[in-house]
């Protein structure tokens, strides 16, 4: 969780303000409002794309997430593609 990523990139010297962002995503990963950048926005997909296979969900699952929470044309392609959705 956050306590051993802010370990992790301390140990690593990265700045301070890059180690306040990926604590922040890292506790965040799972919170679909309040999206304030990319960063979160690709996070958020990428972390669906993985569920979504690893749990099997349903078509309508994946139709529904992807025209309510999908922003990035690569996200959406990725999408479309493991899901063969037109």
């Amino acid at each position: 969780g956050i306590p051993l990523t802010r370990e992790f990139l301390e140990s690593l010297s990265y700045p301070h303000e890059c180690i306040e962002r990926v604590c922040y995503l890292v506790g965040h990963h799972h919170t679909l409002s309040d999206i304030d950048g990319m960063d979160y926005q690709i996070l958020l997909e990428a972390d669906y794309l993985v569920n979504a296979y690893e749990s099997n969900y349903s078509a309508e699952n994946v139709t529904h997430t992807m025209n309510t929470l999908f922003r990035t044309e690569a996200g959406i392609r990725l999408l479309r593609s493991m899901y063969q959705i037109a």
